[in-house]
């Protein structure tokens, strides 16, 4: 959804105010954050994990105003709709529709096959979009709960936005393409990208912003063409928002950083160190300047995006590195992007992914205590050196269809070798 901003000395005052008053982080979900939301008056956040609750916030008095539980499984994907109802959507493949203050949804929207990845309301607040893993995408009348399907990724759709004025969506996936649907029934333009697509996002004049596996951002007109890219760090891109002036980018890494971009200059300002790495989720707020993220840690942060500032107190510039005793090892350097999502003691706090402790010999989705996806439960693999270094040869939506894991390919051998080494030695511990 485009944030609106208030205009005018109200908007000067807001932003002195933010910027200037401490916050205290927002700790109430019980594992990452994957998704946030901002209101229209900037005052109230929606917050969505992978404990599979969503969280109404007061951004006045950082607290908590009410908790949403319907999900079976994380929620992936939050709105707020222009007339302040609240949207949660997630990997149960459900999309449900609440009046805040009320403990249950008010319409549950069925359809897709897959878990559900992102939302996008229109402008005029007639219609919302869904992004799934079943490689659809569905635009819903928010009035009647009629659906359409919009068929032809050939892989996850990772993201869709629409655009300012209305008349197109743009939907991205891991089958490298881009594509515009011309709305509300013409047939989409198909851009194809160097690389898979996690997240899209459109600027205020029109101009859509891509992230990708690659770490790079990709800035395209609004008839499909390249006009210009920034590389955004060494790490998948995983989420994007953009400053309600159009002038700021952020873009959160499966690493653990933000690339906060000049969209105009095509320049890379500054980045941002996460505590609670990865950043699952970023928003901005109306004054233009303020950043919101979401860590695996479970924490809401703030930040001022201009200066590189975090305004919660109390926050430091460096998380504790959880490979810091392998220092020196090839294979652990890279398995730091893995790290994210995965522990390699059982000991440790679960993560998005199942613990790797005792991976070897133990046969897919087996592991006690961990909601796997249907899809895996059925293959007959058992992981070791060989099945790991083939998961990564040719990338888990190929090797292990139907995986909630995010795209990531290791194209060199002797890489794969490294890695698979390594959890050898580290998870057998």
């Amino acid at each position: 959804m485009r944030l609106p901003f208030c205009a005018g000395g109200a908007a000067v005052l807001w932003a002195i105010v933010a910027v200037s008053s401490v916050h205290a982080d927002m700790v109430g979900h019980g594992g990452p954050v994957r998704a946030l939301a901002i209101s229209r008056d900037g005052k109230g956040l929606l917050s969505g994990g992978f404990d599979t609750a969503a969280i109404r916030w007061s951004l006045e008095t950082d607290t908590a105003e009410q908790v949403l539980r319907y999900h079976a499984d994380a929620v992936n994907a939050v709105a707020f709709l222009n007339d302040g109802r609240m949207v949660t959507a997630g990997a149960d493949v459900r999309i449900a529709v609440w009046m805040a203050g009320r403990q249950q949804p008010d319409r549950v929207f069925e359809g897709h096959e897959g878990p559900i990845v992102a939302l996008a309301a229109s402008p005029e607040g007639a219609l919302l979009a869904s992004a799934s893993w079943d490689r659809t995408v569905r635009l819903w009348s928010l009035s009647d709960g009629a659906s359409r399907v919009l068929a032809g990724h050939s892989q996850n759709v990772n993201g869709v936005a629409f655009t300012p004025d209305g008349k197109s969506l743009v939907s991205v996936g891991y089958d490298l393409t881009m594509r515009i649907w011309r709305l509300p029934d013409g047939p989409p333009e198909i851009v194809t990208l160097p690389a898979p697509l996690n997240a899209v996002a459109v600027a205020p004049d029109g101009e859509i912003v891509t992230g990708a596996v690659d770490g790079m951002l990709r800035m395209l007109t609004t008839d499909g063409k390249i006009s210009g890219e920034v590389a955004a760090g060494p790490s998948s891109v995983v989420a994007l928002a953009i400053s309600a002036d159009g002038m700021l980018i952020a873009a959160a890494g499966i690493g653990g950083t933000i690339a906060i971009i000049d969209r105009k200059s095509r320049s890379l300002l500054r980045t941002l160190i996460e505590p609670g790495l990865p950043v699952w989720s970023v928003a901005f707020l109306p004054d233009r300047e303020t950043l919101i993220t979401g860590g695996a840690d479970g924490k809401i942060r703030r930040w001022n995006a201009r200066t590189g500032n975090p305004i919660s107190p109390g926050q430091p510039g460096e998380a504790a590195d959880p490979l810091a005793s392998y220092a020196g090892d090839h294979g652990a350097e890279v398995f730091r992007a893995c790290v994210a999502c995965h522990t390699l003691s059982d000991k440790e706090v679960q993560r998005a992914g199942p613990t790797l402790a005792g991976l070897y010999g133990r046969k897919i989705a087996s592991l006690p205590g961990y909601r796997f996806s249907e899809a895996l439960k059925t293959m007959d693999i058992t992981w070791t050196p060989e099945t790991v270094a083939k998961l990564f040869e040719v990338g888990p939506n190929t090797y292990t269809p139907g995986t909630k894991m995010p795209e990531q390919r290791i194209g060199s051998a002797e890489d794969r070798r490294a890695l698979t080494d390594f959890l050898g030695r580290a998870t057998s511990r």
